[in-house]
């Protein structure tokens, strides 16, 4: 992956965490953690990975940070220098709960094949 790319994939993590926990108003996106930003090497569109302690209001709070997107990529453009700032599309990361399910089905087999 190309290195500016790279940096500004982690640089938008740090701003797009502090934008939403102290910028936009609405309080249920305070439960959200940016895990990743995906970036196109043409700096059109970025995608915004996160997470959030609240499983039973993703839905709700995927809708509001996309409603919330252009607000963000205004706040993004103040604080990093760009020359393109991309479109910003906010996606569940459903990693760390594909990872959760590996790990219990693992712990599953083993404690059968220990009986």
């Amino acid at each position: 992956m190309n290195v500016k790319i790279e940096r500004l994939n982690n640089l938008f993590i740090k701003e797009l965490s502090e934008i939403i926990m102290l910028k936009v108003k609405n309080p249920i996106l305070k439960n959200v953690n940016i895990t990743s930003v995906s970036i196109t090497n043409d700096l059109s569109y970025a995608k915004v990975y996160f997470t959030c302690l609240l499983d039973d209001k993703k839905e709700e709070i995927l809708k509001s940070l996309n409603k919330a997107s252009s607000f963000v990529r205004k706040e993004l453009c103040n604080r990093v220098e760009i020359r393109k700032m991309p479109e910003i599309t906010f996606l569940y990361d459903e990693s760390i709960e594909y990872g959760n399910n590996i790990e219990n089905i693992i712990k599953r087999i083993n404690g059968e094949s220990n009986e």
